[in-house]
């Protein structure tokens, strides 16, 4: 992985390819590279490891011409993150070009077999496979020599191919990676990002798994692999994708939290009608074909996700449970598939991912789906593969999210399914209505109460620095705001490359304790909550030893400041609602300490934005 985009047209091939995949550099890459076809047939390719300023450099002083290209930028996962492994990768004689996301699992195999025949590789990858069998196969002509390559191979890909043998086309094919067409009039755009393909046009034809399209500047001719032609239909996505400037911001993550009071102000105009959820449904659930029964007959609900997903799936579960009634499951999506699924007819599998192409999520879902489960997605990108592949879909309305450690999604993915949950007590008739009207009321105040957070960012960035040289942290909470917990254990080591845990505070006895000293930051999240008093327990048990305490507490608590210094308030606000509020403290403690050590806060190293390979 990590992002493909591709062109067909009379513009400026190399400024469209660069500035597509400057619009894909938000989700991580180690390497960035572009293969044009000039209009005498001749294929060039350029590539370079580090940020994509290397490559525009490489460039600098070479006038491309051309009509037709693809480009590529990098994550490696198999060989160094070296121009060498860099895409596009080249065919032998170098007739072909390849960019190509996904694991091929057989690649291995393959490789030995082309050396085997006298093929010579030039890199460490995966995806320098495919590119040998295509031109094995390409007197066949380019569609037909794709089709056989990608029926050999063995794992995940989208890949686009240009050759010089026929230098008006770009053939594209997807296997549980996404790419789509984007359509414009006497040119088409490819990428496997919908954000790189909105800002050139909003009509975009998704491709689906094992199918294969072969792009001209005028048409797109889409078929199965193995099969026959596919009617495809163009879709009108009306969503605004554009990426704005940092707006003087140093960071678009800074820029992200500080964008959180208005996410929540968007989210609950498209969702409260009046006194309830229901009355909004048809704006917030998207063609939920799975239908209102459904819910209401719904006995318990199976909900994957990863990461920063998977902790806010795991909040999900103690709001459902509390007002619905009924057991909620949760599950990594890598791990989920390794259970008995057993569906007693009234299950609903809930996905949960930012970009909708999450692979270990996708994959519940199909599975999901062919043991006949209905399922319902929280995404944030329409357009996406689990929004179209799903029964019932709610956007989580966050906007595009840059940085690559989520912020304002997550707090939009807990009020979704803060919403969620009230709304399924609607149908179930599990919260009276007054109590319902009465929480509906008290989110008005929410996008404040965030903004009260937000002040705090001095005394936040002062703590940050005081800390941010330690080699460990721990993370505590109790209750839902256990995974709160392990969120703000995450945002740190993701963004400041600081060994962090979440922990259970309950657990504390059972092991953790022995790593107490006074060298370790304790952040303790003490909501007014009904843990409260157990939380002070573990506080107390952790300042014996002499650890460092950061306190996350509800403002007017005094009786903290007994325990440490360095105390940071939150509004006063229902126990259902104080992991929304808990994340933001902790997401500006990561990003400060994260600054002060010099990190990359947007693109952290190793992480990519999307996960699309298992």
């Amino acid at each position: 992985m990590c992002g493909i985009i591709g062109y067909l047209g009379d513009k400026d091939i190399t400024s469209i390819l660069l500035v597509g995949l400057e619009r894909l550099s938000y989700r991580g890459y180690d390497s960035s590279g572009i293969a044009i076809v000039s209009p005498d047939a001749e294929l060039s390719v350029w590539k370079e490891a580090g940020k994509l300023a290397c490559l525009t450099r490489a460039l600098k002083g070479y006038t491309l011409q051309g009509n037709v290209g693809i480009g590529h930028t990098r994550w490696a996962t198999h060989g160094q993150a070296d121009k060498a492994n860099a895409h596009p990768h080249a065919s032998q004689n170098r007739r072909v070009a390849i960019v190509h996301n996904g694991i091929i699992e057989n690649y291995a195999e393959l490789k030995k077999e082309l050396m085997a025949q006298g093929v010579l590789f030039q890199s460490q990858t995966d995806s320098e496979v495919i590119v040998q069998l295509i031109e094995q196969r390409l007197d066949q002509g380019l569609a037909a020599a794709v089709e056989g390559a990608c029926q050999q191979v063995t794992g995940s890909f989208a890949i686009a191919v240009v050759s010089e043998t026929e230098p008006d086309t770009i053939v594209v094919a997807r296997q549980g990676s996404p790419l789509m067409i984007g359509c414009g009039e006497y040119e088409n755009y490819i990428s496997s990002d919908i954000n790189a393909l909105l800002v050139h046009t909003k009509s975009i034809i998704a491709l689906d798994d094992a199918e294969l399209a072969v792009v001209k500047r005028d048409s797109v001719v889409v078929k199965t692999i193995g099969g026959g032609p596919v009617e495809k239909v163009v879709e009108t996505i009306q969503w605004d994708a554009s990426i704005s400037d940092k707006e003087g911001y140093p960071h678009y993550m800074l820029k992200e939290i500080y964008e959180q009071p208005g996410v929540i102000k968007n989210i609950l105009s498209k969702t409260i009608s009046g006194h309830t959820v229901l009355d909004a449904a048809p704006s917030w659930f998207k063609h939920l074909k799975m239908g209102n029964n459904q819910l209401a007959k719904a006995s318990r609900f199976l909900i994957q996700a990863c990461g920063t997903s998977r902790y806010a799936g795991m909040i999900g579960k103690y709001l459902i449970e509390q007002d619905v009634h009924i057991p909620v499951e949760v599950d990594m999506s890598s791990e989920f598939r390794y259970r008995g699924m057993i569906n007693d007819g009234h299950n609903v599998v809930i996905g949960i991912s930012q970009s909708g192409e999450t692979a270990d999520t996708l994959a519940c879902l199909r599975m999901a789906k062919s043991k006949f489960f209905p399922v319902l997605s929280f995404v944030n990108v329409k357009g996406s593969s689990m929004d179209r592949e799903s029964d019932g879909v709610i956007y989580t309305h966050a906007g595009q999210e840059v940085g690559v450690a989520s912020t304002k999604n997550y707090v939009a993915q807990l009020l979704n399914l803060y919403l969620f949950s009230l709304y399924v007590a609607q149908l179930k008739w599990t919260v009276p209505p007054a109590d319902i009207a009465a929480r509906l009321d008290a989110l008005a105040h929410l996008p404040a109460q965030i903004e009260t957070c937000l002040s705090q960012s001095q005394l936040i960035q002062e703590i940050a620095n005081k800390f941010c040289h330690h080699k460990h942290f721990l993370f505590i909470g109790r209750g839902m705001n256990y995974p709160s917990a392990l969120e703000g254990a995450l945002k740190l080591k993701e963004i400041s490359y600081i060994h962090a845990t979440g922990y259970a505070a309950g657990e504390l006895k059972h092991g953790p304790i022995a790593l107490i000293d006074e060298h370790l930051p304790v952040v303790c999240l003490v909501p007014k909550s009904s843990t409260y008093d157990k939380m002070i327990a573990n506080i107390e048990e952790v300042k014996a030893r002499n650890a460092q305490l950061i306190i996350i507490a509800t403002e007017g608590d005094t009786r903290v400041k007994a325990y440490s210094d360095h105390v940071i308030y939150i509004p006063d606000v229902d126990e259902a609602l104080t992991p929304i509020l808990m994340a933001i403290p902790m997401q500006l403690l990561a990003y400060y300490i994260a600054v002060a050590l010099q990190c990359d806060v947007d693109q952290p190293r190793n992480l990519a934005k999307s996960v699309t390979v298992e």
